[in-house]
């Protein structure tokens, strides 16, 4: 066995020269020497943090092969496909292989002629697989999404329980049980289940700082407003967005279709060929959009979705982690969207009471689905209190989250809340909000006069409030637990024992005022990859993801499996010219120096030529004389097949070489001329980055108009 340095040199010399970077991350070093030395880890590390790693170099050093236990056919065809590209030996054994493959890949392990072989737990626990596996030369068992162990997770998955048996049967082999997602008794769970009570647990940070989390209360328009987030944000980038029902999915893809958006459904009802396909497109093209239930997400690794929607409340925080998790797997900024109502809460404590689960089951949900509610009404940090709910601390508000960006005012509600709470008990508890609001405003309609209703000291006493703000009082008193939804009846509203201090005036209530919902969606942040970039370096961003998508369509892979958007990023920035300086971009190792290197280098250096002549390129020219004609910046687009942004960097790269003028391009009075000049003599930098300027108007001005400023200023 080789001793401590040794491993270490040995591991960083892999993760270099195979997987391209050049230090580790987290506690990956600590784990992966935990593995090689045959003892046992338990890894709780965020999405995107490198948890494969932690297994798959210890893989490539111990003798024998790795047994991966994924619970997706996806993850696992992802990750291998993702690991052939790179040079590393790895199968999977699953039901799309025909009876001649998987004997084939069963060959493989047999005589250690691979690093890696993925496998599903109900064929990993079958009698045969385990003989063929104590026949076999082992280096470790990796279980992947080991939260899918627990009874009260997201995602249990009842195979996992019986992965015990591999400490019964392979005492000798270490394992590692791998997870973004586990709550204390989650964790407790996992090593309870899995026996791993000897093995070492490491919990990187739950915080993935580069999401802006942001919820808000749904006022009946909710789809409206999912477009309008996606088409001011969004627009072309690849999102989630998550509805309670397979229905609801069908529908709003088919509305956002209509709106001129790329968005495909995703639900258990669909076949499996549709399944796939929408999958597939979703990995492989750019700008797809998928709607979908919980049934898609886990094993999805795309690095670039920039967005994660939810059109309805998640059932648990946990799974709300999970799920935003999916977004900005590339550490590039993301947002985590939602809207939500009180008609998800009484939808989903339907679903639990309706359950076949047995009563502490029954508890443990209702009692996530609080936390999950008490998380959407919070007035401070979300982030911190979504680390606290993993036992994580941020020690100062994160200043990325709606409630960062935009406090959220409270008020002393003490008595209104008397008001809804006193309404409840005097109508003996049997009637649900709609009915309670009636009561306050004083309705007068058949129900409330047939039960006397009209009579009672309440009725009417609330009439400050309106509809909504009545609504928003009752939601906020539930998401309290100061009201509980009587699921045996008919939704109705119940008093909890906690409100009897609020009626009895003995605490103080601070409930949220609610914001117009034009303030968040205006105050949120805008996440695309060019606008950090001027104009000259978009052209080449274009040119490299127009190669990387031609290489994977050439392999038939999806376009990160080449390189991720991080990387395509790293390379505009540094611009390698030689093998040499392309090696050192993160994600670029050996095989994918050798298979694609020149390739990229090619279009770097051509468009170096391009910019490096005084005079505008074709592409360039022909855009200024459709501009010299009279056609507009979207006729231009349409008229060349090109983005409206390009057509702008074409403009602005003109001005820049002083061939027209910027009031030729935009229209803009001298006062915002004047602020805007001042903004760039004091926030840009030498890289003619616009965000930073972007960022100081508070988003008053759009990237086109800043890029085709910034040349003039630069034509002088």
């Amino acid at each position: 066995m080789l001793n401590d340095e040794r491993m270490d040199d040995k591991a960083l010399g892999i993760l270099n020269s195979i997987f391209g970077y050049s230090e580790f991350r987290y506690q990956q070093q600590d784990i992966i020497q935990q593995l090689i030395q045959g003892n046992d880890a338990v890894v709780l590390m965020p999405t995107g943090g490198g948890k494969s790693l932690c297994y798959q170099i210890p893989a490539i050093i111990r003798e024998g092969v790795a047994i991966v236990v994924s619970p997706l056919i996806a993850l696992m065809q992802d990750q291998v496909v993702a690991l052939q590209q790179l040079g590393v030996r790895a199968a999977f054994l699953n039901s799309t292989l025909d009876t001649a493959s998987a004997n084939k890949v069963e060959q493989q392990l047999l005589h250690a002629e691979l690093d890696l072989v993925y496998v599903a737990p109900e064929r990993l626990m079958t009698e045969r697989f385990l003989n063929l596996l104590e026949r076999s030369s082992l280096a470790l068992f990796a279980i992947d999404e080991a939260h899918c162990v627990s009874q009260w997770g997201h995602d249990f998955r009842p195979e996992y329980i019986q992965l015990s048996v591999l400490h019964q049967r392979f005492p000798d082999v270490p394992r590692i049980a791998l997870t973004a997602t586990a709550d204390e008794p989650t964790r407790r769970e996992i090593i309870q289940r899995l026996n791993l009570n000897e093995a070492k647990l490491y919990i990187s940070s739950f915080d993935r700082p580069n999401i802006c989390y942001r919820i808000s209360q749904s006022q009946g328009n909710a789809r409206e407003q999912l477009y309008r987030f996606i088409i001011n944000e969004h627009e072309q980038d690849a999102g989630i967005v998550y509805c309670l029902s397979r229905k609801k999915t069908e529908q709003i893809a088919e509305w956002l279709n209509t709106k001129g958006l790329t968005a495909l459904p995703y639900h258990a009802g669909l076949s499996v060929e549709i399944r796939q396909t929408n999958q597939r497109r979703f990995l492989t093209e750019d700008g797809i959009i998928i709607v979908a239930t919980i049934a898609f997400g886990m094993g999805i690794d795309k690095p670039d979705v920039r967005f994660v929607a939810h059109l309805n409340l998640p059932k648990s925080i946990e799974a709300y982690y999970q799920e935003t998790g999916r977004a900005g797997r590339d550490g590039e900024p993301a947002n985590a969207w939602m809207m939500y109502g009180l008609q998800d809460v009484i939808t989903l404590k339907k679903m639990m009471e309706s359950s076949d689960a047995d009563e502490a089951h029954k508890r443990i949900e209702h009692h996530k689905l609080q936390s999950m509610l008490g998380f959407c009404e919070l007035t401070t940090c979300r982030r911190q209190a979504l680390l606290k709910y993993f036992s994580d601390y941020l020690e100062k508000p994160c200043g990325n989250c709606d409630t960062c960006i935009t406090p959220v005012e409270t008020w002393d509600a003490t008595v209104v809340a008397q008001k809804a709470l006193s309404c409840v008990y005097k109508t003996n508890q049997r009637f649900g909000v709609n009915y309670l609001i009636d009561v306050l405003l004083a309705k007068q309609h058949a129900r409330i006069k047939q039960f006397g209703h009209d009579k009672l000291s309440v009725y009417g006493i609330g009439q400050e409030l309106d509809t909504k703000q009545w609504r928003s009082i009752f939601r906020q008193l539930i998401a309290r637990d100061l009201l509980a939804v009587d699921m045996e009846g008919f939704g109705n509203l119940v008093l909890t024992e906690q409100c009897w201090s609020i009626l009895r005036a003995e605490k103080t209530l601070m409930l949220r005022k609610e914001n117009k919902q034009e303030q968040t969606q205006r105050r949120g942040r805008k996440v695309k990859y060019n606008n950090n970039n001027n104009d000259v370096d978009n052209i080449l961003w274009e040119a490299l993801r127009a190669c990387r998508k031609q290489l994977a369509d050439q392999r038939g892979v999806p376009p990160y499996v080449i390189f991720h958007d991080a990387a395509l990023m790293e390379m505009v920035e540094r611009q390698p010219q030689t093998r040499q300086q392309f090696a050192k971009i993160t994600g670029v190792g050996e095989k994918k120096l050798n298979a694609y290197g020149d390739n990229f280098i090619a279009i770097i250096k051509e468009h170096n030529l391009d910019i490096t002549s005084h005079s505008l390129t074709d592409t360039v020219d022909e855009t200024v004389q459709l501009l010299r004609s009279g056609s507009e910046v979207d006729t231009i687009a349409q008229q060349r097949n090109l983005k409206p942004a390009t057509i702008y960097q074409h403009l602005a790269r003109a001005i820049e070489l002083g061939d027209i003028k910027l009031e030729q391009v935009v229209d803009i009075s001298e006062k915002d001329m004047r602020i805007i000049k001042n903004a760039f003599s004091m926030y840009s930098d030498e890289d003619r980055k616009l965000k930073p300027v972007y960022e100081a108007l508070d988003g008053a001005f759009d990237y086109h108009l800043l890029r085709c400023v910034q040349a003039s200023l630069i034509a002088g």
